[in-house]
Protein backbone atom coordinates (compact mmCIF):
# COMPACT_ATOMS: atom_id res chain seq x y z
CA UNK A 1 0.00 0.00 0.00
CA UNK A 2 1.86 3.22 -0.87
CA UNK A 3 0.94 6.78 0.60
CA UNK A 4 -1.22 8.10 -2.78
CA UNK A 5 -3.80 5.05 -2.76
CA UNK A 6 -3.58 5.42 1.17
CA UNK A 7 -4.62 9.09 1.40
CA UNK A 8 -6.73 8.74 -1.89
CA UNK A 9 -5.43 10.12 -4.67
CA UNK A 10 -3.85 13.84 -4.39
CA UNK A 11 -5.64 14.80 -1.49
CA UNK A 12 -3.20 15.16 1.78
CA UNK A 13 -3.62 12.10 4.47
CA UNK A 14 -5.14 12.66 7.56
CA UNK A 15 -4.80 10.88 11.38
CA UNK A 16 -7.25 7.99 10.16
CA UNK A 17 -4.98 7.47 7.25
CA UNK A 18 -2.28 6.69 9.54
CA UNK A 19 -4.37 4.79 11.90
CA UNK A 20 -5.77 2.57 9.01
CA UNK A 21 -1.78 1.99 7.64
CA UNK A 22 -0.60 1.24 10.83
CA UNK A 23 -3.61 -1.25 12.03
CA UNK A 24 -3.66 0.76 15.17
CA UNK A 25 -6.97 2.85 16.57
CA UNK A 26 -7.39 6.75 15.59
CA UNK A 27 -6.57 7.55 19.70
CA UNK A 28 -3.32 5.24 19.28
CA UNK A 29 -2.51 7.35 16.94
CA UNK A 30 -2.74 10.77 18.47
CA UNK A 31 -0.80 8.90 21.37
CA UNK A 32 2.23 8.36 19.07
CA UNK A 33 2.03 12.37 18.06
CA UNK A 34 1.42 13.59 21.81
CA UNK A 35 4.54 11.67 22.77
CA UNK A 36 2.36 10.09 25.38
CA UNK A 37 4.61 6.96 27.49
CA UNK A 38 1.59 4.56 26.98
CA UNK A 39 2.22 3.06 24.04
CA UNK A 40 4.08 -0.41 23.49
CA UNK A 41 7.26 0.90 21.59
CA UNK A 42 6.59 -1.64 18.72
CA UNK A 43 3.46 -0.06 18.42
CA UNK A 44 4.72 3.39 18.42
CA UNK A 45 7.38 2.07 15.11
CA UNK A 46 4.53 0.96 13.30
CA UNK A 47 2.91 4.20 13.85
CA UNK A 48 5.92 6.37 13.04
CA UNK A 49 6.70 4.29 9.78
CA UNK A 50 3.33 5.11 8.48
CA UNK A 51 3.37 8.49 9.57
CA UNK A 52 7.13 8.59 7.33
CA UNK A 53 5.58 6.55 4.45
CA UNK A 54 2.43 8.95 4.30
CA UNK A 55 4.27 11.87 4.46
CA UNK A 56 1.71 12.96 7.15
CA UNK A 57 1.75 16.13 8.75
CA UNK A 58 -0.09 16.57 12.07
CA UNK A 59 -2.60 19.74 11.88
CA UNK A 60 -1.56 21.93 14.87
CA UNK A 61 -4.30 23.78 15.28
CA UNK A 62 -6.19 20.60 15.84
CA UNK A 63 -3.98 19.54 17.80
CA UNK A 64 -3.97 22.41 20.00
CA UNK A 65 -7.14 22.08 20.55
CA UNK A 66 -7.15 18.72 22.41
CA UNK A 67 -4.04 19.23 23.94
CA UNK A 68 -4.77 22.99 24.76
CA UNK A 69 -0.91 23.52 24.06
CA UNK A 70 0.25 25.15 20.90
CA UNK A 71 3.60 24.52 21.22
CA UNK A 72 4.73 27.98 20.24
CA UNK A 73 6.85 30.63 21.99
CA UNK A 74 7.22 34.27 20.97
CA UNK A 75 10.08 36.16 20.95
CA UNK A 76 10.28 40.07 21.07
CA UNK A 77 13.40 41.18 19.03
CA UNK A 78 13.81 44.98 17.96
CA UNK A 79 14.19 46.17 14.44
CA UNK A 80 18.56 46.22 13.98
CA UNK A 81 20.58 44.34 11.85
CA UNK A 82 23.84 44.35 14.50
CA UNK A 83 25.27 40.72 14.54
CA UNK A 84 24.37 40.22 17.88
CA UNK A 85 20.89 40.61 18.61
CA UNK A 86 19.94 39.01 15.35
CA UNK A 87 22.46 35.82 16.25
CA UNK A 88 20.48 35.71 19.02
CA UNK A 89 17.55 35.87 17.31
CA UNK A 90 18.71 32.70 15.26
CA UNK A 91 20.20 30.82 18.21
CA UNK A 92 16.39 30.83 19.80
CA UNK A 93 15.00 29.81 16.14
CA UNK A 94 17.30 26.60 16.54
CA UNK A 95 16.88 26.11 19.67
CA UNK A 96 13.05 25.68 19.01
CA UNK A 97 13.26 23.48 16.49
CA UNK A 98 15.16 21.25 18.47
CA UNK A 99 12.32 20.76 21.03
CA UNK A 100 9.52 20.81 18.05
CA UNK A 101 8.30 24.50 19.22
CA UNK A 102 7.21 27.07 16.69
CA UNK A 103 8.28 30.65 16.99
CA UNK A 104 6.41 33.78 17.11
CA UNK A 105 8.46 37.30 16.47
CA UNK A 106 7.45 40.49 16.92
CA UNK A 107 9.74 43.37 16.18
CA UNK A 108 9.37 46.62 17.82
CA UNK A 109 11.42 50.40 17.35
CA UNK A 110 12.65 50.59 20.69
CA UNK A 111 12.56 48.32 24.09
CA UNK A 112 10.58 51.10 26.00
CA UNK A 113 7.88 49.94 28.28
CA UNK A 114 4.88 50.36 26.20
CA UNK A 115 6.58 49.11 22.96
CA UNK A 116 7.77 45.46 24.90
CA UNK A 117 4.48 45.96 26.36
CA UNK A 118 2.58 45.86 22.63
CA UNK A 119 4.46 42.81 21.88
CA UNK A 120 4.16 40.96 24.19
CA UNK A 121 0.19 41.57 24.10
CA UNK A 122 -0.04 40.77 20.48
CA UNK A 123 1.64 37.44 21.14
CA UNK A 124 -0.50 36.81 24.07
CA UNK A 125 -3.29 36.85 21.28
CA UNK A 126 -1.39 34.38 19.07
CA UNK A 127 -1.81 31.90 21.98
CA UNK A 128 2.38 31.36 22.46
CA UNK A 129 2.91 29.73 25.84
CA UNK A 130 5.91 31.91 26.68
CA UNK A 131 7.69 35.01 25.84
CA UNK A 132 11.43 35.45 25.19
CA UNK A 133 12.35 39.22 24.80
CA UNK A 134 15.85 39.87 23.25
CA UNK A 135 17.10 42.51 25.85
CA UNK A 136 20.06 44.06 25.48
CA UNK A 137 19.68 48.11 26.33
CA UNK A 138 19.36 49.47 29.49
CA UNK A 139 15.85 51.01 28.49
CA UNK A 140 14.78 47.13 28.68
CA UNK A 141 15.34 46.78 32.64
CA UNK A 142 12.43 48.96 33.32
CA UNK A 143 10.50 47.27 30.22
CA UNK A 144 10.83 44.19 31.35
CA UNK A 145 9.80 44.93 35.38
CA UNK A 146 6.67 46.59 34.02
CA UNK A 147 5.04 43.05 32.34
CA UNK A 148 2.45 41.28 33.71
CA UNK A 149 2.39 38.20 34.93
CA UNK A 150 0.19 36.64 32.60
CA UNK A 151 2.93 34.23 30.36
CA UNK A 152 6.17 33.24 31.17
CA UNK A 153 9.19 35.68 30.11
CA UNK A 154 12.58 34.95 29.81
CA UNK A 155 15.15 38.19 29.06
CA UNK A 156 17.89 36.95 26.37
CA UNK A 157 21.32 39.06 26.63
CA UNK A 158 19.54 41.02 29.96
CA UNK A 159 21.64 43.27 32.55
CA UNK A 160 22.33 41.60 36.22
CA UNK A 161 19.39 43.47 37.25
CA UNK A 162 16.67 42.12 35.14
CA UNK A 163 13.06 41.22 37.26
CA UNK A 164 12.84 38.17 35.33
CA UNK A 165 14.54 34.82 34.77
CA UNK A 166 17.19 35.54 32.13
CA UNK A 167 19.79 34.30 29.79
CA UNK A 168 23.33 36.39 28.78
CA UNK A 169 26.80 35.97 28.42
CA UNK A 170 29.32 37.14 30.29
CA UNK A 171 30.29 39.66 28.76
CA UNK A 172 32.54 41.04 31.71
CA UNK A 173 34.73 37.91 31.77
CA UNK A 174 35.18 37.61 28.35
CA UNK A 175 36.60 41.39 28.32
CA UNK A 176 38.78 40.91 31.28
CA UNK A 177 40.29 37.79 29.00
CA UNK A 178 41.08 39.90 26.18
CA UNK A 179 42.20 42.72 27.95
CA UNK A 180 44.89 40.57 29.81
CA UNK A 181 45.73 38.47 26.94
CA UNK A 182 47.25 41.94 26.03
CA UNK A 183 48.53 42.83 29.12
CA UNK A 184 50.15 39.47 29.25
CA UNK A 185 51.87 40.18 26.24
CA UNK A 186 53.85 42.67 27.97
CA UNK A 187 51.57 45.44 26.92
CA UNK A 188 51.88 48.49 29.75
CA UNK A 189 48.14 49.35 29.40
CA UNK A 190 44.94 48.69 27.09
CA UNK A 191 42.66 51.40 25.16
CA UNK A 192 39.38 50.72 24.52
CA UNK A 193 36.84 51.49 22.07
CA UNK A 194 33.89 51.20 23.60
CA UNK A 195 30.44 50.75 22.48
CA UNK A 196 27.04 52.73 22.87
CA UNK A 197 26.74 53.61 27.27
CA UNK A 198 22.72 52.33 26.61
CA UNK A 199 23.76 48.74 25.75
CA UNK A 200 24.06 46.67 28.15
CA UNK A 201 26.61 44.49 26.74
CA UNK A 202 28.93 47.58 26.55
CA UNK A 203 28.98 48.49 29.89
CA UNK A 204 29.97 44.91 30.71
CA UNK A 205 32.80 44.75 28.57
CA UNK A 206 33.86 48.08 30.05
CA UNK A 207 33.57 46.42 33.50
CA UNK A 208 35.78 43.88 32.40
CA UNK A 209 38.26 45.93 30.73
CA UNK A 210 38.73 47.72 33.92
CA UNK A 211 39.12 45.11 36.32
CA UNK A 212 41.59 43.43 34.13
CA UNK A 213 43.84 46.54 34.58
CA UNK A 214 43.19 47.13 38.19
CA UNK A 215 43.89 43.73 38.40
CA UNK A 216 47.33 44.06 36.65
CA UNK A 217 48.05 47.44 38.76
CA UNK A 218 47.30 49.25 34.78
CA UNK A 219 46.85 52.79 34.28
CA UNK A 220 42.94 52.91 32.81
CA UNK A 221 42.92 55.21 29.95
CA UNK A 222 39.76 57.67 29.24
CA UNK A 223 37.34 55.26 26.89
CA UNK A 224 36.48 56.42 23.46
CA UNK A 225 32.51 55.68 22.83
CA UNK A 226 31.52 54.47 19.63
CA UNK A 227 28.11 52.96 17.96
CA UNK A 228 29.27 49.64 17.19
CA UNK A 229 29.80 50.63 13.22
CA UNK A 230 33.54 50.21 11.51
CA UNK A 231 32.41 54.04 10.43
CA UNK A 232 32.63 55.07 14.12
CA UNK A 233 35.73 52.35 14.65
CA UNK A 234 37.26 54.24 11.85
CA UNK A 235 36.66 57.87 13.41
CA UNK A 236 37.99 57.19 16.70
CA UNK A 237 40.93 55.24 15.30
CA UNK A 238 42.09 58.49 13.43
CA UNK A 239 42.30 59.93 17.17
CA UNK A 240 44.50 57.21 18.50
CA UNK A 241 46.96 56.91 15.71
CA UNK A 242 48.10 60.32 16.88
CA UNK A 243 48.96 59.45 20.30
CA UNK A 244 52.29 57.65 20.31
CA UNK A 245 51.65 56.11 23.48
CA UNK A 246 49.38 53.49 22.88
CA UNK A 247 50.23 49.73 21.84
CA UNK A 248 47.02 47.78 22.41
CA UNK A 249 43.46 48.48 21.87
CA UNK A 250 40.48 46.26 22.68
CA UNK A 251 37.35 47.42 20.59
CA UNK A 252 34.07 46.59 22.15
CA UNK A 253 32.91 44.32 19.00
CA UNK A 254 34.53 43.15 15.62
CA UNK A 255 33.00 46.17 13.08
CA UNK A 256 34.52 48.86 15.12
CA UNK A 257 37.72 46.86 15.55
CA UNK A 258 37.68 46.54 11.18
CA UNK A 259 37.24 50.52 10.90
CA UNK A 260 40.12 50.64 13.78
CA UNK A 261 42.44 48.47 11.59
CA UNK A 262 41.62 50.87 8.08
CA UNK A 263 42.11 54.43 10.09
CA UNK A 264 45.65 52.46 11.66
CA UNK A 265 46.82 51.20 7.77
CA UNK A 266 46.13 54.78 6.29
CA UNK A 267 48.29 56.39 9.27
CA UNK A 268 51.36 53.74 8.46
CA UNK A 269 50.64 52.17 11.99
CA UNK A 270 51.72 48.04 11.42
CA UNK A 271 49.11 46.01 12.84
CA UNK A 272 50.50 44.27 15.47
CA UNK A 273 54.01 45.48 15.06
CA UNK A 274 52.98 48.88 16.52
CA UNK A 275 49.87 48.31 17.52
CA UNK A 276 47.58 45.40 19.18
CA UNK A 277 44.17 45.38 18.10
CA UNK A 278 41.83 43.32 19.96
CA UNK A 279 37.59 42.69 18.70
CA UNK A 280 34.54 40.88 20.45
CA UNK A 281 31.74 38.86 19.02
CA UNK A 282 33.76 36.34 16.49
CA UNK A 283 31.59 37.57 13.61
CA UNK A 284 32.49 35.07 10.33
CA UNK A 285 34.78 37.53 8.25
CA UNK A 286 36.74 38.28 11.42
CA UNK A 287 39.36 35.68 10.29
CA UNK A 288 39.97 37.24 6.97
CA UNK A 289 40.55 40.71 8.50
CA UNK A 290 44.11 42.19 7.86
CA UNK A 291 45.30 40.53 10.03
CA UNK A 292 43.38 38.18 10.86
CA UNK A 293 41.40 39.40 14.25
CA UNK A 294 42.27 38.14 17.86
CA UNK A 295 38.51 38.69 18.95
CA UNK A 296 36.05 36.71 21.77
CA UNK A 297 33.57 34.13 19.96
CA UNK A 298 30.18 34.38 22.02
CA UNK A 299 27.79 30.65 21.46
CA UNK A 300 24.93 32.02 20.36
CA UNK A 301 23.28 28.22 19.84
CA UNK A 302 24.81 28.05 23.22
CA UNK A 303 22.78 31.22 24.08
CA UNK A 304 19.20 30.39 22.71
CA UNK A 305 19.47 26.76 24.06
CA UNK A 306 19.57 28.00 27.48
CA UNK A 307 17.08 30.66 27.38
CA UNK A 308 14.37 28.49 25.87
CA UNK A 309 15.30 25.70 27.94
CA UNK A 310 14.95 27.98 30.84
CA UNK A 311 11.43 29.38 29.20
CA UNK A 312 10.17 26.21 28.85
CA UNK A 313 11.00 25.42 32.52
CA UNK A 314 8.66 27.90 33.51
CA UNK A 315 6.09 26.89 31.29
CA UNK A 316 5.60 23.75 32.66
CA UNK A 317 6.92 24.68 36.49
CA UNK A 318 5.14 28.07 36.85
CA UNK A 319 7.13 30.98 38.61
CA UNK A 320 9.01 30.12 41.57
CA UNK A 321 9.70 31.94 44.42
CA UNK A 322 12.09 33.96 45.10
CA UNK A 323 14.91 35.96 42.92
CA UNK A 324 14.78 34.74 39.39
CA UNK A 325 16.95 32.00 37.99
CA UNK A 326 19.96 34.12 35.99
CA UNK A 327 21.85 31.65 33.61
CA UNK A 328 26.09 33.16 32.20
CA UNK A 329 26.81 31.85 29.18
CA UNK A 330 30.88 31.77 29.32
CA UNK A 331 32.38 33.23 25.72
CA UNK A 332 35.47 32.02 24.34
CA UNK A 333 38.85 34.36 23.24
CA UNK A 334 40.12 33.44 20.08
CA UNK A 335 44.17 34.87 19.58
CA UNK A 336 44.74 35.34 15.81
CA UNK A 337 47.81 37.58 14.64
CA UNK A 338 46.48 41.14 15.29
CA UNK A 339 47.78 40.61 18.76
CA UNK A 340 51.16 40.50 19.95
CA UNK A 341 53.81 41.81 22.16
CA UNK A 342 54.79 45.63 22.11
CA UNK A 343 57.03 46.41 18.88
CA UNK A 344 58.88 48.99 17.79
CA UNK A 345 56.21 52.29 18.87
CA UNK A 346 57.75 53.68 22.02
CA UNK A 347 55.59 53.23 24.79
CA UNK A 348 55.41 56.92 25.63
Amino acid sequence: MTAQTTAGGGRKPVMSDVARLAGVSHQTVSRVLNDSPHVKEATRERVLTAIRELDYRPNSAARALVTNRTRTVGVVSFDTTLYGPASMLHGIEQAARGHDYFVSIVSVRTLDSRSVQDAVDRLHGQAVEGVLVIAPQTSAAGALAALGADLPIVAVGSGPRAKVPAVAVDNESGARAVTRHLLDLGHRTVHHLAGPANWLDAKARVAGWRAALADAGASAPEPLTGDWSARSGYELGLRLATDRSVTAVFCANDHMALGLLRALSEAGIAVPGDISVAGFDDIPEASFFTPPLTTVRQDFGELGRRGLELLLDRIESGPTDGRPPRVLVAPEPVVRSSTAAPGRRPAG
